[in-house]
């Protein structure tokens, strides 16, 4: 077996590149043939993947945290969305968030995460296509292999991102919902599922998920399956802020499907925008913030081959 270890030296502030070391010694240890790779700026754990899928490389090992496991999704689609092969995808955590590994129920050890390259059934996964008005308002075409998100946790995401990341994953989400929540309104919207309008009205959050967790540890789609071939759609809508922060605990939890205001649905097709033309509602993808409403998200079954 031939291994790529895709390290992103800047996940978790520095923690990445620390684990270079303790890595390849792991990888030795088990017998595994490999070669470490950094990326060197945004875009490039997309390249180094796709490249070990040219070169014929097995396995690629991702070092880092959600954002760069985001970056190595976009690897497995087009410019048009379509999906394409690449290499069995592994998980080494080193990041600031680690929201996607939860789901799998995956530690942060090296050598627990060399043992399941070694030794784990490759197994298939889905991968969501969205497709969203950019940033600069053009249309952008993107995977998520998570979760994506429009509301607060676009918002979110813009406020952990521009923020500290010394204080660790659930800190700076913390940190970066309560900014969020003070200074976010309501955002009124029509969202369809497989062609049915199942909400209309103001919301603050929606999470189209393909995992569990997102935000720092929120199990926000206790159920969802990444290999079941749909979307859990979970929407929170029409509360107060007080009503939002009240729920916090039920989220991080996954009790709060049933509460008031949160509504539950599976689809393959979600397709959402806002009821006023002149209103922004911010995408949140993985931890990135590719754009804004209207969006168009696909399940795209079985497109990722992860080790897990």
């Amino acid at each position: 077996m031939e291994i790529r270890v895709v390290v992103n030296p800047t996940a978790g502030a520095g923690a990445a590149a620390e684990r270079i070391p303790r890595i390849s010694a792991a990888l030795h240890r088990a017998g595994l043939e490999h070669e470490i790779t950094e990326t060197r700026g945004p875009g490039d754990a997309t390249r180094l993947v796709r490249e070990a899928g040219r070169d014929g490389i097995e396995v690629c090992a991702i070092v880092g945290g959600d954002g760069t496991v985001n970056e190595a999704s976009q690897a497995f689609i087009d410019e048009e969305g379509n999906p394409v092969g690449g290499p069995d995808l592994a998980l080494i955590p080193a990041g600031t968030g680690g929201d996607f590994r939860k789901t799998f129920g995956l530690s942060t050890s090296v050598e627990d995460a060399v043992e399941r390259i070694r030794t784990a059934k490759p197994r298939a996964i889905d991968l969501g296509i969205l497709r969203a008005t950019g940033n600069d308002g053009g249309k952008v075409t993107k995977a998520f292999i998570n979760i994506a998100s429009f509301g607060l946790g676009g918002l979110t995401d813009r406020l952990v991102n521009d923020g500290p990341k010394w204080m660790g994953g659930r800190a700076a989400f913390l940190l970066g919902t309560f900014r969020a929540m003070m200074s976010y309104k309501n955002a009124p919207v029509v969202m369809r599922v497989d062609g049915k309008t199942v909400l209309e009205g103001p919301i603050v959050n929606v999470a189209i998920a393909n995992g569990r967790y997102f935000g720092g540890g929120m199990k926000i789609a206790p159920d969802a399956d990444p290999s079941d071939g749909a979307f859990d759609i979970v929407a929170l809508y029409d509360m107060t802020r007080t009503q939002g922060i009240a729920l916090a605990h039920k989220i991080y939890q996954g009790t709060h499907p049933g509460s008031r205001g949160v509504h539950v649905a599976r689809g393959s097709v979600v397709k959402a925008e806002p009821l006023h033309p002149w209103g922004e509602v911010l995408i949140d993808m993985d931890g990135e913030t590719p754009g804004r409403l209207p969006l168009e998200a696909r399940i795209a079954p079985s497109a990722v081959k992860i080790r897990a």
